[in-house]
């Protein structure tokens, strides 16, 4: 288990549909470490944004597969958190 709030949160995702959620919902889209649960998620991102969580969502994503030469491999899979946010607070890089 992963109790370092930095090693929880592995990066933010910055997509259409996340940037379209953050200013209608006020939620949030991270990768995660795959052993984190939501307490470890929601503690971390009120530690590094100094925000207000109040819900979080996990899911778990499986890596695509891909191709190289005549081998096929899948990429890793990952674990994706989408973090709502109390109606006072956000996060800027949004």
């Amino acid at each position: 288990m992963r109790n370092d709030s930095f090693n929880t949160i592995i990066r933010p995702l910055v997509t259409e549909k996340g940037t379209h959620q953050s200013q209608t919902r006020n939620s949030y889209a991270f990768e995660v470490a795959a052993d984190a649960n939501k307490a470890q998620i929601k503690q971390a991102v009120e530690k590094i944004y100094s925000v207000k969580v109040v819900a979080v969502r996990t899911a778990n994503r499986k890596g695509k597969p891909r191709r190289a030469g005549y081998r096929f491999s899948t990429t890793k899979h990952w674990k994706k958190a989408m973090v709502e946010l109390h109606p006072d607070h956000h996060i800027d890089m949004f």
